[in-house]
This record gives structure tokens, sequence and C-alpha cells, in this order.
């Protein structure tokens, strides 16, 4: 797709616009001078016959949708311990806390375990346990899962993850979406699921010129869920997966009901403004405002980094595509919540996600070599879209479902979500559970995601 393609008329960059100024103090994470790793790796990824899928193939070349699965060769694996374990490791940080970066002693513990413990061939068989799809959109091979449910009437739904994310996010919610009468539903419960990676992201194919970001992928999603004969369904994300989510629900195509998001775009328009001029918060917040301001304010304060460097640089992060621990930093670094959940986890303290969750993840973005095309999707949405700010208000009529997890980045407050949302049908707030929410809480956002489309499928 080209960056001429027609825009939503509410749009958005990545970032409050003054927080360019801050590019100068993002790290580029950890380099090596280790050699460049197995180029098989990812022609090993390749489409192959598969037992999966009572899918019908498309009709011509183009819509053709052929079956998918991973064998990734035994030497890509083990170049990837040879190169954790000759990792060229700096000092530790000069404070005790994390105000400085992703500590040495969590990086030293998940660069251990990952050398010596973790199997990426059970993550391997559990993706290959469900049908896996490529088809090709608009010249681009799109990857996607595609698991129908046995129950009759069951509701199609897009779901999209985020950065830096993957469909490892939503392993977790294929069961208990997919087969509810199993998992504490109903049969009127049931969803279809679709599971893309977006461009440059697992297993899709990676853009070779600008033009894919949230405004294309929605349009590609569209055509996707058209391509598969679904005629009426519903969309989530969380992440990208929300702003894509949301873009869709702007360009209305046919058959979309509405959607559900882990991670709202809300932000009323003076806060918004208040953010950017790095100043005091409007005056008369509600308790769960005042938390929401304080999660956006030190993320675009402290936590930003990462998304400045991807968005004006992306291509300079060659640091991450050599060094496997210098990616693993890069992605724990996505923000502090989040981070302090899974240094906990490589203490010993398993809460949402374990260890091999969060290794899973980080190996399949090492696997694919997706470290630099998946920061493009920021540089792309930078450049090629009208800028606002990502969590701005949008002006969505569709309906909406929103799930606000208190450790996200920021907790979208009821207050703000009925304004932004004109059609909010459903709305719960969680005393705990971070930005990945299908992956680390799947319980609490198959129940959330149930609720909000109940109403929506008799229509």
């Amino acid at each position: 797709m080209s960056a001429e393609s027609s825009a939503p008329p509410q749009l958005f960059c990545p970032l409050p616009t003054r927080r360019r100024v801050l590019a100068a103090s993002a790290a580029a994470g950890a380099v090596s001078f280790l050699p460049m790793h197995l180029a098989a790796a990812v022609g090993a990824l390749s489409s192959q016959p598969s037992n999966h899928g009572d899918l019908q193939m498309g009709t011509s070349k183009t819509d053709a949708i052929r079956p998918f699965s991973i064998n990734v060769p035994d030497e890509a694996l083990v170049d990837l311990r040879r190169r954790i374990s000759a990792t060229k490791w700096p000092e530790p940080e000069q404070v005790s806390d994390a105000s400085q970066g992703v500590q040495l002693a969590t990086m030293q513990k998940l660069a251990q375990y990952w050398a010596t413990q973790h199997d990426w061939r059970k993550c391997e068989a559990r993706i290959n346990g469900v049908p896996n799809f490529i088809t090709e959109i608009d010249g681009l091979d799109i990857h996607f899962i595609h698991v129908r449910s046995r129950h009759e009437n069951a509701l199609p739904m897009i779901v999209t993850h985020g950065w830096p994310g993957s469909i490892i996010e939503q392993m977790k919610i294929i069961e208990p979406l997919t087969n509810p009468t199993a998992h504490g539903g109903t049969a009127t419960d049931a969803f279809h699921l679709v599971i893309p990676s977006l461009p440059g992201y697992g297993f899709s194919a990676k853009p070779t010129k600008p033009g894919w970001n949230p405004v294309s992928i929605a349009k590609a999603w569209a055509a996707l869920m058209q391509r598969l004969g679904y005629t009426k369904y519903v969309a989530q994300g969380g992440d990208w997966g929300n702003a894509v989510s949301e873009v869709m629900a702007l360009q209305q195509p046919p058959g979309l009901l509405g959607i559900h998001t882990n991670m709202a775009a809300t932000v009323p328009p003076d806060v918004s403004k208040a953010l950017s001029a790095g100043g005091p918060p409007p005056a008369g917040f509600s308790p769960e405002e005042k938390h929401a301001w304080d999660g956006l304010d030190d993320f675009y304060k402290n936590g930003v980094g990462y998304a400045i460097e991807m968005s004006n640089r992306p291509q300079t992060l060659y640091g991450i595509v050599d060094s496997p621990v210098g990616l693993a930093a890069w992605i724990l670094d996505h923000d502090i919540r989040s981070y302090q959940m899974i240094a906990r986890a490589f203490d010993g303290k398993m809460e949402g996600l374990t260890r091999d969750d969060v290794l899973d993840n980080i190996t399949l973005y090492w696997l694919t070599n997706t470290a630099i095309s998946s920061a493009r999707l920021y540089w792309d949405t930078a450049h090629n879209l009208p800028p606002s700010g990502f969590f701005d208000v949008r002006g969505v009529k569709l309906p909406v479902g929103v799930s606000a997890f208190a450790d996200e980045i920021y907790q979208a407050p009821k207050s703000w979500s009925e304004k932004a949302y004109v059609k909010l049908v459903h709305y719960s707030n969680h005393a705990y559970g971070t930005h990945f929410a299908a992956w680390e809480q799947p319980q609490l956002f198959t129940s959330d995601v149930r609720a909000t489309f109940r109403s929506l499928r008799s229509t």
C-alpha cells in the first residue's frame, strides 16, 4: 500500500511533538561484535503442507490462502545460545533502581536461563498446534492464525498485537474464546478468531517501502476478513493493535460491528495539551483521572525513549539485530511496570508472565530477524500520517468496550472513556495487570471481551 491511501478524519503520530527533543537521550540497546546470525533461520519459516484448516482457498494467485508451519533449523538455535554466552557485558548501573534502564542483574539472569533452559521447540509446537496461514494482501504476505469455534453462530473477531508483542501474546486466549463451554462460558460466548502478524513482525513479510501503517493495515485487515468470508465481525487490540482497531472503526468497513481495546485512546484535548507542555495537570481531576495523568506524565518524561528512536531512526538499531541480549533489553524496556513484573519473574516470583513466556516472544523476534522491520512501523506512522498524540481521542462512533488495567502505561478512567467513545458498551477497570493483557491476564481479558460483544451478536 502506498502512503497516498485515503486517511480517516483523525489520525496520529505515536508521540507528542515536543517529545522529539528528547531523542538524544534514547539509548540504542547493547551492541556486540559477533557475526550476523544465520540467514537460514528465516528461510526455514516457510509455507509448508499442513493438516490444519477448513478454509476455502482463494480463486486467484493473489487471494490464495496457503497453510503455514514453522521449522527452525537446529543450527539457528545453537547459534543463538552461542551468541548469548558470548555477550560482552557493561558494568552495573550506578543506582539501585531501573531509572538508568534495564538492570544488569536482570539481564544476566535472563541470559543464563535463555542459554541453558529455555526450549524454543515447545513454543514452536504450540504455534504449529493451531491453524496458521499466509495470504497476500496488496503485494505483501500476511501471516495469520485462524481458529474456528465448533459452536454454531460464533462471532468472528480479528485480534491485533502490538510492539514489542507478537501472536504469542494471544496464544492463551484462543481456547477460552473459541471453546467457551470448557472455560467458564456458554456456547453463546464463542468466537471464531483471526490473529494476524503485523507487517514486518513475526511471520508476515517485511515491507520494502514505506506505506504500511495503521491506515493501510486497517484496510488490509478488513480485506482479510472479507477474504475469509466473514460478513459480520468485531475487532480487538492493544498498543498498535488498538490503533489499528480504532482506525478500522473510523473507516467503518462493511461488517465491522464494534471494537474492544485494552489500551484505550481517551485522553481529552486539554489533558493532552498540558502533557505536551510539560506543565501541571488541569484542575478538578478525580482520583482515577489523577492516576491516569501520573502514568502518562511519567511515561512521557521517563519511558518514551524507545519510541522516539524508532520513530526517528529505526535503521540505526543494528545492535539489536546482532546481539540477542541487546534485543532482549530493548524489548524489556517498553514500560516500567511491565519491566518490573518481568524482572520479578526472573527473580523467581512468577506473576502473569513466566520466564518462558517472555523468552518465547523475544526468541520469535530473533529468529525472524524483525527487530528493525518491526520498528519501522513507528517511523512510517510518524512520517506518513498527520500528527497527534497516540492516546488522543479519535472520534470512534462504533460500539466500543474498554478494559483498563492498573499497570498499563495509563489506566483509562471511565469518565474519559465515556467521552471518547460515544457508544461505550462495556467498561472494566482492574486492580492489577500490565501492558500485555491477553498474555498476562487471559481470564480477565476473556471475560471483558465476552461482555463487550454480547449485545452486538444479534446485530
